[in-house]
């Protein structure tokens, strides 16, 4: 009796308390590092799942219970089939030799934070942006945050540079071999160019939207990354955020919405 508490109430030992601290740091643990990403609905919906199964569990309902026991017993294994670019990423960077010297501020309740707090600066994209527009050259410029986009950074030709209009007008000029794909740009530096990007699948989109605009649309569906479009065609500037496509009336607009995604604080004059 004395290694209980509340014996009155329920029986509840120490080691329950530790079990439901650290069932509670796993689960903040994976929603830190898949928030911002579609799967993020995929697992609420499966945590949704099984705390329903164990409440038709304790209600004794039988029939309902065997059925989402199954589903619970699929559903690990559909678990590591859909999240596995998450899971991948998370042991990768666990086999890292640096990498508890890397994040050791980042720890909390046992989770583990992969990303850096880095104060960006998007003051040259509008330069750069109002440049493309005006001479009518199409580009796709995606801004990263939680999601580190390493899939698709792959896909391209890495350049590690810091943001340059020249750099950036160059690889997007015409003749340019890179000029088709997407550039990927976090921590104010140009990660990558040329990039393959998924291509959203909606058929609802206003005004037929071409493949550079599904496919900005589409990485902003897939992660928490902000994508900039301008229209080769007419030199319009769009901006997609969460799978949403929003034309914007000049650069000055762009930048505005991009900081308040970002959080930025910033006054423009």
């Amino acid at each position: 009796m004395s290694g209980y508490i509340l014996p009155l109430f329920i029986e509840i030992r120490i080691v329950d308390l530790i079990d439901i601290f650290l069932v509670a740091s796993l689960l903040y643990t994976l929603y830190y590092l898949l928030r911002g990403t579609a799967a993020i609905n995929i697992f609420l919906g499966i945590v949704s799942i099984f705390l329903i199964w164990k409440l038709v569990t304790a209600l004794q309902m039988a029939l309902l219970s065997e059925i989402l026991g199954a589903f619970v017993s699929v559903g690990f294994i559909a678990l590591i089939i859909i999240f596995q670019p998450e899971i991948r990423q998370f042991l990768l960077a666990l086999g890292t030799p640096n990498f508890v010297r890397k994040h050791k501020n980042r720890l909390r309740f046992l989770g583990i934070r992969f990303l850096e707090e880095t104060e960006n600066d998007f003051s040259m994209l509008k330069e750069t942006c109002d440049s493309l527009s005006q001479k009518k050259t199409g580009a796709l410029i995606i801004l990263r945050r939680q999601n580190k986009l390493f899939e698709y950074v792959q896909t391209g030709v890495k350049i590690d540079a810091k943001i340059s209009k020249n750099l950036i007008e160059n690889i997007f000029f015409k003749n340019s071999p890179l000029h088709d794909g997407a550039m990927i740009i976090g921590d104010n530096r140009i990660i990558a160019a040329g990039c393959i990007l998924p291509v959203s699948q909606k058929l609802d989109l206003p005004g037929r939207p071409g493949l550079r605009h599904r496919a900005g649309i589409g990485i902003t569906e897939l992660s928490d990354s902000i994508a900039i479009i301008i229209s080769e065609e007419t030199g319009n500037i769009s901006v997609a955020v969460g799978g949403d496509l929003h034309h914007m009336k000049d650069t000055t607009e762009m930048l505005q919405m991009v900081e308040h995604e970002f959080e930025i604080d910033i006054i423009h004059k």
